[in-house]
């Protein structure tokens, strides 16, 4: 039976800007059977980052050209630690803090793949399971012979770090046993293809050489760019460091967020390599991005759509609608529906004062809640004139009684008070 790809996976990457270099003859391979690849997932956390999307899209895409993905956890390679890209060794991760970072992985890894497909449905590996029996003697008589020191040495990812002070032995071995994934997959799974970022190409093919030395086949890689921002600094992380997948380290109202903030020049590029959209939507939504870049509807429809992605359509409502009530004319109604999470995440950043639960069950004086015990105000004067002139709110509600009480139906999930000066001075009350 003849295979014809659902599209150009090559030209694919290619137009999404997500093509760095490729072995000879792949793009061939690709349109004349149906290929199984392999990505590799580093488990040094419990969750993937949104760093880790490029890889995931590259798998996603491939699976919808028609081909099988494969996606692989690393729970042998994240006992030895990837050089490639550090420069410093990393810490080791024990076995138990590996397979709960492996099962993390494993639960945001089959939302993006389908692995239900009757033609090429998805798998999922981990290399421990081949290597956990496999003592170290055998592994350098079996595997070890194939590669010289010279060739291992000659590695950007080995050369980088001999001059920036020296790798241990346990990192310069990585390769090989990065290398050994390919032989296995090749020789279990029928793989011939391994793809990854551009930082990647060395490993990849140290296993390519190893195929072809220890099983007399041909195997082929295609690696993705390292993505930058448009100021050239590096790609996936937010002022608080990484921008997560799992929504306990990284709210979903954040993670909407941080697409909804991208520069525009940086919008442009990542709805080509984040979206699942087709390339005559994607171009749609360029072009009319063009001269009214302030709407930020590009920026819109990204995050849109990677929030529903990553978490669900539910998060991005919720999302949305405190983006409206911080950014826009959310009103106390709006307020009243987000759930707690949602609007823990929301103030997060805004200036928090702390007051006694116990206090604000008695009630207290609005005047002396806003400068006394707390600071919003510098004086209960200042305070007074801007309840008057109608600029005070309160969980954005107007409030304009200077003599009012402040008690604990305040409360929003009986824990927080929005307190608003002007138009965008925000700050939390949490009472305690």
């Amino acid at each position: 039976m003849s295979f014809k790809p659902n599209f150009d996976f090559i030209e694919e990457l290619r137009w999404r800007g997500l093509l760095h270099d490729a072995i000879p003859g792949t793009q061939e391979l690709l349109n004349k059977e149906q290929v199984t690849a392999y990505i590799g997932f580093d488990p040094t956390a419990d969750s993937l980052h949104i760093g880790n999307l490029v890889p995931i899209m590259m798998l996603t895409l491939f699976q919808k050209a028609g081909h099988c993905p494969v996606a692989l956890v690393g729970g042998a390679t994240g006992m030895v630690g990837d050089p490639s890209g550090k420069s410093a060794e990393r810490k080791l991760l024990d076995l138990d803090a590996l397979n709960a970072n492996l099962e993390g992985q494993r639960q945001q890894l089959v939302k993006f793949l389908d692995f239900e497909n009757q033609t090429n449905a998805a798998k999922l590996v981990n290399n421990y399971d081949w290597f956990k029996d496999w003592g170290f003697l055998e592994f350098i008589r079996d595997v070890g012979k194939h590669i010289t020191v010279s060739y291992m040495m000659g590695k950007d990812s080995v050369k980088n770090r001999l001059e920036a002070g020296g790798l241990s032995f346990t990192e310069f071995s990585y390769q090989l046993v990065q290398g050994y994934d390919f032989v296995h997959l090749y020789k279990h799974e029928n793989c011939k293809l391994q793809m990854g970022g551009s930082d990647q190409w060395g490993n990849i093919t140290t296993g390519t050489e190893l195929i072809r030395r220890m099983k007399g086949g041909e195997a082929f890689a295609i690696t993705a760019p390292l993505i930058t921002k448009s100021d050239g600094t590096k790609f996936g992380k937010s002022e608080g460091g990484n921008v997560w997948l799992d929504p306990k380290r990284t709210s979903p109202f954040k993670f909407y967020q941080f697409w909804l903030n991208v520069a525009d020049e940086d919008a442009i590029k990542f709805i080509k390599i984040y979206s699942l959209k087709s390339r005559e939507e994607i171009q749609q939504l360029i072009d009319n991005h063009a001269g009214n870049e302030y709407l930020r509807n590009l920026q819109k429809a990204l995050a849109e759509e990677l929030t529903i992605r990553v978490h669900s359509q539910s998060d991005l409502d919720m999302a949305i609608k405190a983006t409206d009530i911080f950014f826009g004319n959310g009103s106390k109604a709006d307020l009243l529906l987000l759930d707690e999470s949602t609007l823990s995440a929301s103030l997060e950043g805004m200036e928090k004062y702390t007051i006694s639960k116990k206090d604000l069950e008695l009630g207290i004086v609005v005047l002396d809640l806003l400068a006394a015990n707390t600071q919003i105000f510098p004086s209960k004067g200042e305070a007074r004139k801007m309840l008057q002139a109608n600029g005070f709110s309160i969980n954005k509600e107007k409030f304009t009684d200077v003599n009012g009480m402040i008690n604990s139906d305040y409360l929003l999930h009986n824990k927080y008070i929005v307190a608003q000066k002007g138009k965008k001075q925000y700050y939390v009350i949490e009472a305690i």
